[in-house]
């Protein structure tokens, strides 16, 4: 089954002094654009991080937020107390005041308040580590499930060209002898003397340039192996672009053959559906 490269995952836990909380965005896109943010103290981990991203998704322009919101008293910010207390010290020269209204002013100073930089904790990590996978497999959830509007899509877009393709077949002994018939018409109003048998030859050999049923059979053939393709397990966008590829020329070779108004229109119809689904298949994994 084909997964879409468009995607939202969130996931979130929460822990005695921390609320963690994952969001997984991602849009289609050529290869793998990962764009990762992270909490600082998290920053020696962002290459593990992703690689652990790019097994799951593979590709898409995606981007990955961990934020890490503190709930209850833990914090890395502490008061610088020997500075605080010179600060002090310091007032009292200058000024006979209320020590509360002093150490106000002393909190205030630069280097008062000193940030002490956390160490991962292993086993905290760890937990970080399970809401990082729960938010991946969200995604690809979601991913899943637009795959699944996509394959029905594009199943009713391949039976529209197949249909229209065997619309096109129908009209094909019409066609011919509406060629015959314009041949031999203008033969008749150059008014001169024609070897028939030569003229039946030439005729064979002009109509053979017209002939589709090639076109045709190469057409079904890319049609049903687009559909194969779709039921694949394995990620396969580039592919049913490559198979797009193939389906166009075949319409294409069929459009310059027809040389017939109603087969033409048919063409034009023909190539809608296909554009319809090359659009889509941009957001194929």
């Amino acid at each position: 089954m084909i997964q879409s490269m468009t995607g939202f995952g969130k996931a979130s836990l929460q822990l005695p002094t921390k609320k963690i909380t994952v969001e997984i965005k991602s849009l289609n896109s050529k290869g793998l654009d990962l764009n990762v943010r992270t909490p600082y103290v998290y920053r020696e981990m962002e290459l593990g991080l992703r690689n652990q991203i790019a097994q799951k998704l593979e590709r898409g322009k995606v981007d990955f937020s961990l934020f890490i919101e503190i709930t209850g008293e833990e914090t890395t910010s502490k008061i610088n107390v020997p500075i605080v207390r010179g600060y002090i010290n310091q007032l009292k020269k200058v000024v006979d005041g209320d020590e509360t209204e002093l150490l106000k002013m002393a909190v205030r100073m630069p280097d008062a308040m000193k940030t002490e930089r956390e160490e991962i904790d292993e086993n905290e990590w760890k937990v970080i580590q399970g809401v990082i996978e729960e938010g991946l497999k969200n995604i690809q959830s979601f991913r899943v499930s637009e795959g699944a509007s996509l394959e029905r899509e594009f199943l009713l877009r391949i039976a529209n060209i197949l249909s229209l393709m065997n619309d096109t077949v129908a009209l094909d002994s019409e066609r011919i002898e509406t060629v015959k018939t314009r041949l031999k018409t203008a033969i008749e109003e150059l008014n001169v003397n024609v070897d028939e048998n030569r003229f039946e030859q030439e005729l064979i050999f002009y109509l053979e340039k017209y002939d589709i049923t090639e076109e045709k059979v190469r057409l079904e053939n890319h049609l049903n192996y687009f559909i194969e393709t779709l039921a694949g397990t394995e990620a396969n966008g580039r592919k049913l672009g490559f198979i797009t590829q193939e389906i166009g020329r075949e319409i294409n070779t069929m459009g310059s053959k027809s040389n017939h108004a109603q087969m033409q229109k048919l063409v034009v119809q023909m190539k809608d559906e296909l554009e319809k689904i090359k659009e889509q298949v941009l957001n194929v994994l």
